[in-house]
């Protein structure tokens, strides 16, 4: 099973904070990351996406790095890479409902995370929740999260690797 946690920061210097304290708790093995990434949208609305350095897809390989990226810019809406109009998009909403990141989850991170808003989004498969909380409570995030099963997350693959091909 992995996580999928969202934590949204009403200042870009927060979220920043929060985005150095997980790498280190990554490091400290509080966490393990499958996925990292530091999302901040101006006050324009335009969204801009940090990764760090050989964090952010450790353990998933290209298909899974691939399905880190896609979430991140079906929560976002960040165009992305490998996935064209229309139909590809309506066939991967379709999949993605099925799943922990259904339509109320993507509402909830939408109405966070907004015009001069920032987030972390952490994906993974390994966390000490009470330790990962109390290191990251100085930040002052709201913590929007949802699990995938090891089903879900293999299907997004498959869908993912599907949308690619077509």
């Amino acid at each position: 099973m992995a996580d999928l946690i969202v934590i949204a920061f009403d200042t870009e210097k927060d979220a920043e904070g929060a985005y150095e304290k997980v790498q280190e708790l990554n490091g400290d093995l509080i966490v393990q990351l499958s996925g990292l990434a530091l999302v901040k949208v101006d006050e324009d609305g335009k969204t801009h996406v940090e990764n760090p350095g050989g964090v952010g897809n450790i353990g998933l390989g290209a298909a899974g790095g691939a399905m880190f990226g896609t979430l991140i810019g079906i929560l976002f809406f960040v165009p992305f890479v490998g996935l064209v109009f229309g139909g590809l998009m309506g066939a991967l909403f379709a999949g993605i409902d099925k799943t922990g990141l259904n339509s109320e989850f993507r509402s909830q991170v939408k109405d966070q995370v907004k015009a001069g808003k920032s987030a972390v989004v952490i994906y993974t498969t390994k966390i000490t929740e009470d330790k990962f909380a109390a290191a990251l409570a100085p930040f002052n995030g709201t913590v929007i999260k949802t699990s995938l099963s090891e089903e879900d997350e293999k299907a997004l693959i498959h869908d993912l690797s599907d949308q690619a091909k077509a």
